[in-house]
């Protein structure tokens, strides 16, 4: 949060929850290849907090399974967000906890590319840049407290 106490966005809009997928047989046979899908990397998301407000990004809609794509043959995993609103002080936090939540639970053979999406927020080139430049990562999730605020984003939480 911005500024003590104050939120930046005070009264955001909360969306619906896609609810939980059910599951095929094939995803529960162990002995069938699953490949990696928009909607398992969409799952591994929902229950990732926004650090303003005590809801998903789901809720906020910053994360939609629609901005969720997916090429499990050539192993990339890309996410486009929305902040809630252009000036979003917030939004490389959100990219950084996404990314991270992504690194933790996917494969290491994924490139994972993290951006926003198109014109929806001023600084979208200077995040998009910071997200998707390795060593710029790597330097933040050194930063201790930097680390402690993406972990609250990522804990989960009861639904």
């Amino acid at each position: 949060m911005s500024g003590g106490t104050r939120l930046e966005n005070a009264n955001p809009f909360i969306f619906q929850r896609s609810g939980e997928r059910l599951l095929t047989a094939s995803e529960e046979d162990e002995g069938v290849p699953d490949p990696i899908d928009d909607r398992e990397i969409f799952d591994i998301l929902l229950f990732s907090n926004d650090p303003e407000h005590p809801l998903s990004l789901e809720e906020l809609n910053v994360v939609e399974e629609v901005r969720v794509k997916v090429n499990d043959q050539e192993n990339n995993v890309s996410v486009e967000f929305t902040p809630t609103i252009p000036h979003c002080s917030m939004a490389t936090l959100i990219g950084l906890s996404i990314k991270v939540k992504l690194l933790r639970a996917l494969p290491d053979r994924f490139k994972i590319d993290v951006h926003i999406t198109p014109g929806t927020h001023a600084s979208e080139d200077a995040v998009n840049k910071q997200l998707n430049d390795k060593e710029r990562v790597a330097a933040a999730l050194e930063n201790a407290h930097l680390l402690e605020v993406v972990n609250q984003c990522l804990s989960t939480r009861p639904a």
